[in-house]
């Protein structure tokens, strides 16, 4: 996170270890799932209600991250998950699921337990169709793949293809150097699969041109799973 908070005014609590969900609204739509790039709101606070960070520190700024990655705390992935938009929830994460015994700063001292007040504005998604369906295991966050992919654009044209070097893309799935988009299109394929994954550019390069592909391009990948690497 933006160093990583969310919290509501709460009294001194004790959570056992455990972490703690109180829907306060229960927002419409699908709901959040690993893959999906969240947009929310925060406030985090210390269980003396100290606020510690929130999205108004920065300047009503909204946080985007994705669910399951590891990009966050554990208690945000797990206390996050299954949320829908416009949902309001209190989250109280023990410090085994926040910072563990690692001292964040003056503001955020070790073994701390958090106190969260998180709503969701917005779940960017890929738009996904599998073309044919593989089989065994799913692809997972860590997950090490090959994977043979073609990229163009909404009118068809090719800008970049695994195909013609005659080899598979190895990544291990969440970390840094692929477009969010594309890590979203991968979670969930099985060995075998084929899909078509439309990447708004909000997932992809955004207002940035990257070689042969515009700023604010859609981007359209063929993908087909070859390999889960053990």
């Amino acid at each position: 996170m933006q160093i990583t908070s969310l919290l509501l005014p709460v009294m001194l609590l004790q959570t056992g270890g455990k972490l703690q969900i109180t829907d306060l609204t229960a927002g419409h739509g699908p709901a959040a799932h690993p893959g999906d790039i969240l947009v929310m709101d925060y406030t985090g606070k210390l269980t003396n209600g100290k606020v510690f960070d929130s999205t108004t520190k920065h300047g009503g700024q909204p946080f985007q991250f994705m669910l399951g990655a590891g990009e966050v705390i554990k208690g945000w992935d797990k206390g996050i998950d299954g949320m829908k938009v416009g949902g309001h929830r209190h989250l109280i994460i023990p410090p085994s699921l926040g910072y563990g015994d690692q001292s964040m700063g003056p503001d955020l001292p070790a073994n701390s337990t958090l106190v969260f007040d998180v709503q969701l504005r917005k779940i960017l998604r890929v738009k996904t169709e599998v073309t044919k369906p593989g089989s065994g295991p799913e692809v997972k966050f860590g997950s090490s793949v090959q994977v043979h992919y073609l990229g163009k654009f909404i009118d068809g044209k090719k800008f970049d293809s695994s195909y013609d070097r005659h080899e598979p893309l190895a990544v291990t799935v969440g970390r840094r150097g692929l477009i969010p988009g594309f890590t979203q299109g991968l979670i969930g394929m099985k060995v075998g699969e084929k899909r078509t994954v439309t990447i708004p550019p909000d997932l992809g390069y955004g207002a940035q041109k990257v070689g042969p592909i515009p700023a604010n391009s859609t981007l359209v990948f063929d993908l087909e799973l070859v390999k889960i690497l053990p």
